[in-house]
């Protein structure tokens, strides 16, 4: 508040000088990281009196060490209406433009661009006239690319900060010199590095917080979850322990539904720990769609609270349609396959369409006539392939040879050692995924730069025969709807898991245990899951954001950029 009502004192407090002649001048020696409008702040006046008796600053800037002659006015009182609008112009909002964004381009914080204009309190709308500090083009802030952003927190310091993000007083300062003047202030916009995020997510370049449900959980919460998980009991030799044990180590449904119910287990136990009592009841659904509708039939479902499962799609659409679901929420859990929409679906993978439309967007932003571009893919993607050559007409096509493989002289002509070189790769054929990025990254060099993307990444790429060094090198980008992060809230659910089961946990433990969590906590936060607008929360390996799906039904769209980094899989912005 105190630098809110600065800013509003300056302009009119500058404003009392009028037009007269100064009565004197300072000599002032510029400093190491000092600006204009900072040296205007601090002696009262505005920009363009610095510059009428400093012509040379309009022409090379501001320089260090500069001698600069500083008016002293004598104070001459005007009418308020003018006071207002001295040092300020107006602005014109450009599409997609943010309050944070306007705020970081002009200097001002947040707060301060409000007093300003009461008008943009709720938000900003395009062709919006604004009012905004005067400033030379010069002086104002662009977004770069290789930094985030932060909006400062009230009574937030330096050290909160450095705990929240892990950067340093010196490197804040560093990044945002008007630090050494202002020092931090409430909704002051901050640049961060790139790779300083802490536990927050990335908005539009902006890191803000996670949501967390269990921080505003109701008290006394107990709710009844329903799960169909396909063991298939019915198959295994129980009075055989060596087929037995053979079968439960092979990867199989009877394996996939058991680390399911282990992954569910450890979020029931996460959700005790919160204070939130859920009982678990499972049918074996027997992978049958007979055996799911006779339980459903013989069960009592008054006080069920959500049904979790069938696993596999077709079964989960007959489990939705029965009469005795239909006023439950029932959630598919594992599968990216879409199910049948019905008010009370909540389909919480996010589908391969709306996948593909994501990274399609993503394409858009980091693809243009200035780089060389090629498409590859295999016969059953060929006509989406001629579908991003209708997008990208400039592009080279590579088709599939008969046998998985394309040419590899064919390739190598096709790239080009001056360009930046786009490859956008679509298959689910092992073959050709594993000749495309061997022969891709053979063309890797000092000189031939090649970057590889895929609008569909299938589960073809975590086989053995593909490399994770290749992935690495040729900087594979692509959108998933789960992201195995390695930071501490993973490690966390590992040990807890391994001690628990005596064994580590498989995709299907971490996918069970952020989908039943997630469910919990909705519940326990609201009572109810057929309220979606709760943001976005995330988890150990996967996210969710539900929105009303046309024309029913709910689906997750939250989703990962991810890109291979050596041997790491990072999140980059989206």
């Amino acid at each position: 508040m105190r630098a809110v009502l600065f800013f509003i004192g300056f302009f009119f407090f500058t404003s009392l000088y009028g037009q007269e002649a100064p009565e004197r001048f300072i000599t002032h020696k510029v400093k190491k990281k000092e600006t204009l409008y900072g040296l205007a702040r601090i002696y009262n006046i505005n920009v363009d009196q610095i510059l009428e008796f400093n012509p040379l600053v309009e022409k090379i800037g501001l320089k260090k060490k500069m001698q600069l002659k500083i008016p002293v006015y004598p104070i001459v009182e005007v009418p308020k209406a003018v006071a207002l609008n001295e040092g300020l112009e107006k602005y014109l909002v450009q599409p997609k433009e943010t309050k944070w964004r306007l705020a970081y381009r002009y200097g001002v914080t947040i707060q301060e661009l409000e007093t300003l204009n009461p008008q943009i309190t709720d938000g900003l709308k395009v062709g919006q006239e604004v009012v905004v500090p005067k400033r030379l083009e010069s002086e104002t802030k662009a977004l770069e690319e290789e930094f985030n952003y932060y909006k400062v927190k009230p009574k937030e310091g330096f050290y909160r900060i450095e705990k929240k993000l892990g950067v340093t007083e010196a490197d804040l300062i560093m990044l945002n010199p008007t630090l050494t003047t202002t020092s931090l202030q409430q909704g002051m916009i901050l640049k961060i590095p790139l790779q300083k995020t802490g536990d927050l997510r990335i908005e539009d370049d902006l890191l803000i917080e996670k949501v967390r449900l269990e921080d505003s959980l109701l008290t006394n919460t107990y709710l009844q979850i329903a799960a169909f998980l396909p063991f298939k009991t019915a198959a295994i030799e129980f009075d055989s322990i060596e087929k037995t044990d053979k079968l439960l180590k092979k990867r199989n449904i009877h394996t996939i539904a058991l680390d399911f119910y282990m992954g569910m287990e450890m979020a029931i136990a996460k959700a005790d720990s919160l204070g939130v009592t859920t009982k678990l009841i499972v049918f074996d659904s027997q992978n049958d769609k007979a055996v799911i509708q006779s339980v459903t039939a013989n069960h009592q479902w008054e006080g069920t609270s959500v049904v979790i499962g069938p696993l596999i799609p077709g079964n989960f659409n007959v489990a939705a349609q029965l009469e005795e679901l239909q006023s439950i929420p029932m959630i598919a859990p594992l599968s990216s396959k879409a199910v049948k929409k019905r008010p009370n679906v909540f389909q919480s993978v996010s589908v391969m369409s709306k996948m593909r439309s994501k990274m399609m967007d993503y394409l858009d932003q980091v693809i243009d006539t200035t780089q060389n571009v090629m498409i590859i893919s295999d016969t059953l993607n060929a006509d989406f392939a001629s579908k991003l050559q209708l997008k990208y007409p400039f592009a080279s096509r590579v088709y599939q040879e008969p046998g998985g493989f394309v040419i590899p002289d064919l390739v190598d002509s096709l790239l080009i050692d001056s360009l930046p070189n786009k490859v956008i790769f679509e298959s689910q054929d092992l073959n050709l995924v594993a000749n495309v990025i061997s022969l891709l990254n053979s063309q890797v060099s000092k000189d031939r730069d090649v970057q590889l993307f895929t609008t569909m990444r299938t589960s073809i790429y975590d086989n053995t025969n593909i490399s994770r060094k290749h992935l690495g090198n040729l900087k594979f980008t692509y959108t998933s709807g789960a992201h195995p992060k390695d930071n501490v809230a993973r490690a966390a659910f590992k040990d807890a898991f391994q001690k628990r089961f005596g064994d580590y946990p498989s995709k299907e433990a971490y996918r069970a245990y952020d989908v039943t969590l997630d469910v919990i906590l909705r519940f326990a936060y609201q009572n109810t899951l057929f309220i979606p607008s709760l943001g976005e929360t995330d988890y150990v390996e996967n996210r969710f954001l539900y929105e009303e799906d046309s024309p029913q039904g709910f689906q997750n769209t939250a989703f990962y950029l991810l890109q291979h980094e050596d041997y790491e899989i990072k999140e980059i912005k989206k």
